[in-house]
């Protein structure tokens, strides 16, 4: 099959275009033939091996080269074969799924219980803008921030890909939605259900007088201190991302919010969707709020298979508006 292999780390430039195996499903694992996926910071973070301090940690970033071969962690696509074991799953059905390798491929193997039915009204370049942000968003509000109907919700870095997710998973769920966002993106966050949209280029969310229940601080380019004046006194604050940096900068922002929890009367916590075992359970519930038309992908722009690199060069601007995918 062909594939990008990431053998070394640098620009887009060491994507390589390659033919690789094509995988075998083992036991419980459903090979999938991929036919859309999308690229994002997890990617090209990956790539650059940044942060730099990451290298020298366990995880997926080696000293001198990615543990992982082949990046892409959406995919949509059918199902090509099935494992032993696999009862929930046969060929030809549609599916979509977030992985922690392989979507930059033909072929990858998910196991049954990672894949959930694609949505039936979305093809599949919008079903693969979903999985990695929308399972993002909906785990930072509905698991880690505990959102309930009738709150006041704000979502800083609305624009983006988990943003733009963020807003209308909130505005479906009965809260008062509040977003951040850049000037050009301002009516975009309202048409998705935003009750108030804030232009960070002209107006600090922080000291805007307002209290929110819930903060879903996408965006990280505020300190969680700071972030704090916009909550109530018992509200939450969940960081998912931290401002972009190739030392210690994204990763210190969360961790500094999580060891400020015990010391203040907010919750203070991080979404990390990897850390997170329900991923099945999330794209199911973003399945029924797509079907019932309560949340739809936004797409910035669509790259063939064979542009990942341009694709990835693109993204890694950080100008993106939604998501930017890929199809095959």
């Amino acid at each position: 099959m062909k594939a990008f292999v990431v053998r070394s780390y640098g620009s887009p430039d060491v994507l390589e275009f390659a033919d690789v195996d094509r995988p075998a499903p083992g036991d419980r694992e459903v090979l999938v033939r991929v036919r859309a996926t999308s690229v994002q910071p997890y990617d090209w973070h990956h790539m650059r091996g940044e942060p730099y301090v990451a290298r020298l940690m366990p995880g997926t970033l080696g000293p001198r080269a990615p543990k992982i071969g082949i990046l892409g962690a959406d995919i949509a696509g059918h199902v090509e074969a099935v494992g032993g074991g696999v009862t929930g799953f046969r060929p030809g059905d549609e599916v979509y799924a977030l992985v922690a390798q392989g979507g930059f491929a033909e072929y990858v193997c998910v196991p049954e219980d990672r894949l959930a039915r694609k949505p039936e009204n979305l093809t599949f370049e919008q079903a693969a803008a979903v999985p990695l942000a929308g399972v993002t968003a909906h785990y930072g509000l509905c698991g880690q921030g505990r959102m309930r109907s009738g709150q006041r919700v704000l979502v800083n870095g609305a624009s983006g890909g988990v943003g733009t997710f963020a807003v209308q998973i909130a505005a479906a769920s009965g809260t008062t939605v509040t977003a951040v966002c850049g000037t050009r993106n301002m009516d975009l966050v309202r048409s998705l259900g935003a009750d108030e949209v804030i232009d960070y280029t002209a107006q600090d969310f922080t000291r805007q007088g307002r209290r929110h229940d819930l903060l879903l601080d996408v965006a990280g380019a505020r300190s969680a201190a700071v972030c704090r004046r916009a909550l109530t006194a018992k509200g939450t604050y969940v960081a998912v991302g931290g401002p972009q940096g190739r030392w210690l900068q994204p990763a210190a922002h969360v961790f500094a919010a999580v060891a400020m929890s015990p010391l203040v009367s907010q919750r203070m916590v991080m979404a990390d969707v990897y850390a997170y075992t329900e991923h099945k359970r999330s794209l199911m519930a973003l399945t029924e709020l797509i079907e019932a038309g309560k949340v739809t992908p936004v797409i910035d722009r669509s790259f063939p298979f064979a542009d990942i690199p341009a694709a990835v060069a693109y993204q890694e601007e950080g100008h993106a508006t939604g998501k930017v995918v890929i199809g095959f």
